[in-house]
């Protein structure tokens, strides 16, 4: 594969806690993401552990790659909507993705 087979895109990781994931999936969708992946983690912070041994307790990580102002307006929303009252801790990171046209 050549470098003109790889194209850039954003990807937007979200932390949080696991009664928000539908919503945060139907915002992401409506704000102009394609995709997502979702997977159940447990970890710590300065906030304290979710070790997920409860219902209430679990924490998801939810994983979107696309265009840059894509990620930008779901992470600016995710911020205003759900921080306030919700643990979450999100990052971006530029990535290089092969297939574009599922981004």
């Amino acid at each position: 594969m050549t470098t003109e087979t790889r194209h850039s895109k954003t990807m937007l990781v979200i932390i949080a806690e696991a009664v928000i994931e539908k919503s945060l999936i139907q915002d992401a969708l409506e704000l102009g993401t394609h995709g997502w992946t979702v997977s159940e983690v447990h970890g710590g912070s300065l906030e304290g552990v979710r070790d997920g041994a409860w219902e209430a307790d679990r924490t998801i990580e939810l994983k979107l790659i696309c265009d840059t102002a894509v990620a930008d307006t779901i992470a600016d929303h995710v911020l205003e909507t759900y921080t306030p009252h919700y643990s979450v801790a999100m990052y971006l990171s530029e990535v290089r993705v092969l297939r574009p046209e599922r981004f």
